[in-house]
């Protein structure tokens, strides 16, 4: 069994990621959706694990790239922070682009309100935002991803 962390829109206020990772112990993974400015490379010194991140929108000067692929535990994975894909209208633009990377799972940040569900034969991940969230109640929230063999849980977490 393997677990992995999932965070995203982070921009900078770092207190609550460092939170988060004392509070969830040993993790196999760190997945950063984007919007660190300028903390990726403290998160991933940090995180004593494989880590796989994407510059967002506001990462102006960031070295990431905008897209990965990659592959978890023998899951395709599509990860991207999601503005280049309208995700704040509606997510079939970003489904149809992981299913055209033949991923299982896809990962994006951009709109701080999280969403965990599957759609069209895929797993769709946003943690929403640990340092702004826009959703109902405003609550800081990531996502634990655990992976055993072929099963796939997840549960979206608060602060």
């Amino acid at each position: 069994m393997h677990r992995y962390l999932v965070v995203s829109d982070t921009h900078g206020r770092d207190d609550n990621f460092y939170n988060v990772l004392d509070a969830e112990g040993a993790i196999d993974g760190i997945i950063h959706c984007g919007d660190f400015e300028g903390s990726e490379g403290k998160f991933a010194l940090a995180a004593d694990c494989p880590v796989y991140f994407v510059a967002g929108n506001n990462d102006f000067f960031s070295t990431l790239g905008r897209e990965l692929t990659f592959t978890l535990d023998g899951h395709r994975a599509f990860l991207t922070h999601g503005h280049q894909y309208l995700v704040s209208m509606d997510l079939e633009n970003l489904r149809s682009e992981g299913i055209a990377r033949g991923a299982e799972l896809i990962f994006f940040g951009h709109t701080h309100k999280p969403v965990a569900k599957t759609m069209g034969g895929v797993y769709i991940f946003n943690p929403g935002s640990l340092s702004y969230p826009r959703q109902e109640g405003r609550r800081p929230s990531y996502l634990i991803l655990t992976i055993e063999k072929d099963e796939i849980q997840y549960e979206i977490k608060y602060l």
